[in-house]
């Protein structure tokens, strides 16, 4: 061939691996940048950066997915091993292994909802570790002194249970914590709530309270947070979360659910009238079986007298008769003195209980704390004044001492051309600029002559 000829034949173009990459993966970024994939979750694992890696496939394909740790803590459940869940986010290509994959951006669960399906997982969790178990529960105090309260201020959860224990025992103690019930942070502040009740021991038990809403408003009650304080606190836990249906985390955990807020009020508290009732019915008890041993130790006399060995003894079982129904009547006006004795010092107990007024110490503690105030702005007015003539007095003496009223009385302060005080005339040369400063304003010269 000639040389001509061999011109004709085009230039085959050659591609480095690195250009021909960043090729492709500019081309699936273009096309992909935004795709939903459908599939299931396998090979998933976690860095120690904590971004996750897993396959997403079907029956004929798979994919290779990525998860950075930004995006993996916005999401409510954990991905695991065959959840079947819809990907979104964009294809590219990561270079140093060849390899293009989906930058996932948002997961969401097929069939369930992702809150569902977090709740679900965090319950078998929690379940496995034995914080639902029946054994680690603990029983409630029959007459609380002073009950915790974790909810909002301002809902209508509080509402009911103070309505209600004020109701049962007007003087009982109720220590309100105030806390978020949904929405962001909400968790931890109910967390860091019931962890202070547990740490300072303030009250013989706590209600965990809400009312009803959606999945998403009775979210903070399904978190982690909230679970390991309940399960960890040493004060008697009950749940009131929500309606009779709902069902949240905090429930399980807690040592008695209650259906509602209301319930919960109701559970923690017996009613005065449930007390008096109680020992009435203790009571009645007591003279029925007292009644039924007097009558079968006097049928057992009965039957002794009529036996024909103890006929001779006749009189002395007559007299041993009339003894017994004595003592019997002395042992009913016993048992009767001491059970109206019992019913007084109920009484009694129960009028002081009645007569606990917090008020009048809450008046007495604010009328101290008004008074030590007082004292208070008496102390810091003194100590303000006297500041402030020991302000004037170095304010006067450094007027005097200051080197302006010398400088008022005739005299100057000359700096050479750096700002340096001259203090000399050996310090500057016939020529030099120099400044003067007086008392009214400043004067640029020159040296003319100097004696030294």
């Amino acid at each position: 061939m000639t040389p001509f000829q061999y011109s004709l034949i085009p230039e085959r173009k050659v591609w480095s691996v690195s250009d021909l990459t960043a090729r492709i993966r500019d081309l699936l970024a273009g096309e992909f940048a935004d795709v939903s994939v459908e599939g299931e979750i396998s090979n998933a694992h976690a860095a120690q950066s904590g971004h996750l890696y897993f396959t997403l496939k079907d029956a004929r394909a798979q994919i290779r997915c990525v998860c950075f740790r930004n995006q993996l803590a916005r999401l409510k459940f954990r991905p695991e091993d065959g959840l079947h869940v819809t990907v979104r986010g964009s294809v590219s290509v990561y270079e140093t292994r060849g390899e293009y994959q989906i930058y996932v951006e948002h997961l969401e669960p097929v069939g369930l909802g992702a809150l569902q399906l977090a709740f679900e997982q965090l319950k078998k969790r929690l379940e496995a570790e034995g914080l639902f178990d029946a054994e680690r529960k603990k029983p409630l105090p029959m007459l609380p002194h002073c009950i915790g309260l974790v909810t909002s201020p301002s809902g209508a959860a509080v509402r009911d249970i103070v309505r209600i224990l004020r109701r049962r025992f007007p003087n009982l103690h109720l220590l309100l914590y105030p806390v978020r019930v949904q929405g962001e942070g909400a968790a931890g502040e109910i967390a860091a709530a019931i962890k202070y009740f547990n740490r300072k021991q303030l009250a013989d038990v706590l209600i965990v309270a809400r009312g009803g809403g959606s999945l998403e408003d009775l979210w903070a009650f399904n978190e982690e947070v909230v679970a390991r304080a309940i399960a960890a606190c040493t004060i008697p836990v009950i749940s009131g979360v929500g309606h009779e249906t709902d069902f949240t985390i905090a429930d399980f955990v807690a040592d008695v659910r209650a259906s509602t807020p209301s319930a919960a009020a109701e559970l923690v508290v017996r009613s005065r009238q449930e007390f008096d009732r109680h020992l009435a019915d203790l009571q009645h008890k007591m003279g029925r079986q007292m009644r039924v041993r007097f009558l079968e130790a006097r049928h057992a006399l009965r039957e002794l007298g009529m036996h024909r060995g103890l006929r001779p003894l006749e009189d002395l079982l007559r007299r041993s008769r009339q003894h017994t129904d004595d003592m019997v009547a002395q042992m009913a006006d016993a048992l009767r003195g001491r059970i109206e004795r019992l019913h007084r010092r109920y009484t009694v107990a129960g009028t002081r209980l009645g007569s606990v007024d917090l008020r009048a110490r809450i008046h007495a503690l604010a009328a101290q704390l008004e008074q030590r105030s007082a004292a208070l702005a008496v102390r810091m007015e003194r100590a303000l004044a006297a500041s402030a003539r020991r302000l004037e007095r170095l304010r006067l003496q450094l007027e005097e001492r200051s080197p302006l009223r010398v400088i008022e009385r005739g005299y100057a302060i000359c700096y050479d051309a750096a700002g340096n005080v001259l203090r000399g005339a050996g310090e500057v040369t016939v020529g030099d600029r120099i400044r003067v400063q007086l008392a009214r304003g400043r004067l640029g010269a020159e040296v003319k002559e100097k004696h030294e």
